[in-house]
């Protein structure tokens, strides 16, 4: 008899409670503190809001599951249900991975902790991986062996319109911050593994787009050997107008309808704010 693995991934995937539903995977819902309250994404903390409150100049602040909640559901989840894969954001990204791991010690082996080191569009790629290998048959410690050997086969490229959250959040000196204020530049960084790191710097939306274009299209035919070997996407905090379009330009620049549009999670936008534009890719894999 095949058995029965569960695929749990948190919303730093940018997989909310029914997209999870449907899509027949499990989700940890990710808390936030905003001026001292603990808030959930996708529960009782939705985007407009936070935007609204990160303007506003909230304190904000991101925040790992709680041991507690995090072993109720696998508890629950053993219970219909032979072995877990969990795959949480990017151990470079979070403490949370270690976290899930020294808990699932705890578990003889039924759940397994995968570090995929990705976050947002290509960790939500990476559960849709594990489930199809799940139907498929693999256990989850081959489900995990196998996303951890190919975690590095997906790019992520951001434009961010203010460095104010960047410096903010530690992610930028205050000098660089305020330089970049005032010449309104709009960096461009990168997500490559377990790091967020600044990629290059642009003056206008329509230069940040053409630096982030490039450098994917480096990375379709330089890392991942052409288009029909990678997904696409397009990713953004509250930019849905400017990302449908950037999609659009990719379908027609790639020659490809496999473009995924999604909002960035907050615990990006908390230091990217409104206003980020972002593209990717990841390696379609067997």
């Amino acid at each position: 008899m095949a058995l029965r693995i569960a695929i749990v991934t948190d919303t730093n995937s940018g997989v909310m409670a029914d997209a999870a539903q449907e899509l027949g995977i499990h989700v940890v819902p990710m808390p936030f503190v905003v001026d001292g309250q603990e808030c959930y994404e996708g529960v009782n903390l939705e985007s407009s809001h936070f935007y609204e409150r990160q303007e506003q100049g909230a304190v904000i602040a991101t925040s790992q599951p709680s041991i507690a909640k995090l072993q109720n559901l696998w508890d629950k989840l053993l219970q219909t249900h032979d072995e877990i894969v969990y795959i949480p954001m990017s151990s470079g990204l979070s403490g949370s991975c270690d976290t899930a791991r020294h808990l699932a010690s705890n578990y003889d082996g039924a759940v397994e902790v995968a570090d995929c080191m990705r976050i947002s569009v290509t960790q939500r790629e990476a559960a849709l991986d594990a489930l199809r290998w799940a139907k498929a048959g693999m256990s989850a410690a081959q489900i995990r062996q196998r996303l951890e050997a190919d975690r590095l086969e997906a790019s992520i490229y951001i434009m961010v319109d203010t460095m104010e959250y960047l410096r903010k959040g530690g992610r930028i000196s205050p000098a660089a911050g305020a330089i970049g204020s005032l010449l309104k530049i709009k960096p461009v960084l990168q997500i490559q593994g377990d790091k967020l790191d600044a990629f290059s710097v642009a003056k206008s939306l329509k230069a940040a787009k053409r630096t982030m274009l490039a450098a994917l299209e480096k990375d379709i035919h330089e890392r991942f050997a052409g288009v029909d070997k990678v997904h696409l996407y397009v990713a953004h905090t509250n930019r849905s107008e400017d990302a449908h379009a950037l999609a659009q330009e990719m379908k027609e620049r790639f020659v490809s309808d496999d473009v995924f549009v999604d909002q960035l999670p907050l615990s990006i936008a908390c230091h990217t704010g409104a206003g980020a534009l972002g593209v990717g890719c990841a390696r379609i894999l067997s």
